[in-house]
């Protein structure tokens, strides 16, 4: 199977597994899944965010999404439990779509990686 359609199928199973488990009967979109991914890396899943807070939640998500691929680094948690991620190497300019198909393709490996999503083929798509 391609590349392309094999990621279009994983990240529809997992869009509705999601939606199913985390969504209230509403579909998630990228943003909310980012989100999620957020929450779950800062380690605190019951506490309330503040509008600033669900910024950094989202920010804490796209590092540790885009740390495969060589952007980012973890550095340290601070006091307060925050993980925290230096810069290894600038973003490439994408388009708007193909910076959607790098998060969906880094999305569907993490959580591929942390045996949320069940695939037939388990393969970590590799940034081209």
């Amino acid at each position: 199977m391609a590349r392309d359609e094999k990621l279009k199928q994983n990240w529809h199973q997992l869009e509705l597994q999601l939606s199913k488990d985390f969504g209230e009967g509403e579909a998630l979109n990228l943003d909310a899944i980012i989100y999620l991914i957020g929450v779950q890396e800062y380690g605190r899943p019951q506490q309330r965010f503040k509008k600033d807070d669900k910024i950094n939640l989202m920010h804490i998500a796209i590092c540790k999404l885009l740390e495969p691929y060589g952007y980012y680094e973890f550095d340290f948690f601070d006091d307060q439990g925050w993980p925290h991620y230096k810069t290894k190497e600038k973003l490439p300019h994408l388009k708007p779509g193909e910076q959607s198909v790098l998060m969906k393709e880094a999305i569907v490996n993490y959580f591929i990686e942390n045996n949320y999503l069940k695939t037939t083929e388990i393969e970590l798509y590799e940034s081209e």
